[in-house]
């Protein structure tokens, strides 16, 4: 898509939007670009400052989205340590667990711990709820 400023016979101005430059030149033939203001379709393509973005921009940009992933992550980190907290830790049987618990043969509480991506598979086969909790570098487990 693209934006042209435009102006009619009458000075009026106004932006419209096009997939490309032959696809103006395509309405503009059969009278299909008019102006809003007075329904002129006398128009023509207005000068136009290009759209620059500036390195400082890009920096305060770039700059942002690095504090925005930071935040990110620590929240993310912190709910995954509130959930490593509140749960027992079981392993490599997590699999059998979650299932047995699921299926009331074993207590409900919370747990977590490792499965296979065969397992995970399996669980949500027979309809057992989890979801994975991120493991960061300087986690314990």
């Amino acid at each position: 898509m693209i934006r042209f400023s435009l102006v009619c016979d009458r000075q009026h101005d106004f932006e419209a939007w096009f997939r490309n430059g032959s696809d103006y030149d395509g309405q503009k033939e059969r009278g299909l670009v008019e102006c809003p203001h007075c329904g002129s379709v006398k128009v023509e393509k207005a000068l136009m400052a290009p759209a620059v973005s500036t390195s400082r921009k890009q920096e305060k940009i770039a700059l942002a989205m690095g504090e925005q992933q930071k935040q990110a992550m620590a929240q993310l980190k912190a709910l995954s340590q509130k959930m490593r907290d509140n749960a027992e830790y079981v392993g490599d049987k997590f699999a059998d667990e979650a299932r047995k618990i699921h299926f009331g043969e074993a207590d409900q509480r919370g747990i977590y711990g490792e499965a296979t991506a065969e397992e995970a598979a399996a669980l949500v086969e027979d309809g057992v709820e989890f979801m994975p909790i991120p493991v960061f570098p300087d986690d314990q487990n």
